[in-house]
């Protein structure tokens, strides 16, 4: 498999931890980048972050216009058809990029997925089928997709990877009662959701940068 381009910055020489970071729909790799020095705390050991570009693919929801996307979608309502197989290939593109760190130095163990909406939603469904242990999940504004097949192909080993979950409580795009569905589903699954809520639409706001820094920080020591 030919690895997706990617943005990366290095918070220091000879990382140690890697997080992976997903965009949303019609965004790509540079969106996320700015958030770093904002985020990142001089305390914390060297950190790489790998902002991969999805795949340019037409998107129903908008027409059709090519665009990149993690997965087609069909419609934001939890009645439309999801894009399985979009959704499968994605997580294949994020296991390649996790498989790179670790050829660099850096156990899965070490590594954070992260993802904004569409990119939420992968780092979600691959963390959680991930045959190793990883750091954690960061799931931004977003929703759990294929969860119907979540608990036959869920992998033991991140049975109890920590989850932060932060959602904007006027979402118009990935509706509030969404992201809640999903937090209770996987909680039925047993999972441990350190969830929060935003008085935001579909974005990042201070508040969660600072509670995302805190989160990472007790991942990183």
């Amino acid at each position: 498999m030919t690895l997706l381009p990617t943005v990366e910055n290095e918070t220091a020489a000879s990382p140690i931890y890697s997080v992976i970071w997903l965009h949303g729909l019609g965004a790509d790799g540079h969106d996320f980048a700015p958030i770093v020095p904002e985020l990142v705390s001089p305390q914390w050991p060297a950190l790489r972050f790998v902002f991969p570009h999805a795949p340019v693919r037409p998107v129903t929801i908008n027409g059709g216009m090519p665009m990149r996307a993690w997965y087609d979608i069909y419609g934001f309502d939890l009645l439309s058809r999801q894009d399985e197989a979009g959704v499968r290939q994605s997580i294949a593109e994020v296991e390649a990029l996790i498989a790179r760190e670790q050829e660099r130095g850096v156990p899965s163990e070490r590594i954070v997925l992260a993802g904004f909406s569409q990119g939420g939603a992968i780092a979600l469904a691959a963390g959680l089928r991930h045959l190793q242990k990883l750091a954690g999940i960061m799931a931004l504004s977003t929703y759990l997709p294929i969860a119907d097949s979540l608990a036959a192909e869920r992998s033991p080993a991140n049975a109890s990877v920590p989850i932060f979950w932060g959602h904007g409580s006027f979402d118009p795009v990935v509706v509030l009662q969404r992201g809640v569905d999903s937090r209770l589903a996987l909680e039925a699954l047993g999972y441990k959701v350190d969830w929060h809520t935003y008085p935001m639409p579909h974005a990042v706001c201070p508040e969660e940068i600072a509670d995302l820094r805190h989160w990472m920080g007790e991942r990183l020591r």
